[in-house]
């Protein structure tokens, strides 16, 4: 009786540590997603304001309309690679945030095959 509450006991104490860790995965993947975004707002703001500025300084039409297609090309280009990052680093939470997971079933799957 008494192995059996000691084995019921570890199995607790095993899964609490593994949802700490899960835990501490997801509070890291979600510091550096939200850094990221940060970053990426503070570069979108600094562009939006210098394509402001050239277009306030535009010669005449043809200079405007080439201003604004090289903005929107840019801008464009960056928010496609800053989708790809954020996917990216939300793969790599989901696979951290798993791991411990997956450790313990295959562990449970050892210990059973052992059996």
């Amino acid at each position: 009786m008494t192995t059996h509450f000691e084995d019921f006991q570890k199995l607790g104490q095993e899964q609490l540590e593994t949802m700490s860790a899960v835990a501490g995965s997801l509070a890291k993947g979600f510091q550096t997603i939200a850094a990221e975004t940060a970053e990426y707002s503070k570069r979108s703001l600094e562009t939006s304001k210098s394509y402001l500025e050239k277009l306030a300084g535009a010669k005449s039409l043809d200079d405007a309309v080439r201003i604004q297609s090289e903005y929107a090309k840019t801008a464009y280009e960056d928010l496609i690679a800053q989708t790809s990052k954020i996917s990216d680093h939300y793969g790599n939470l989901a696979k951290e945030a798993f791991k411990p997971v997956e450790d313990i079933i295959a562990k449970s799957r050892s210990e059973r095959q052992a059996a």
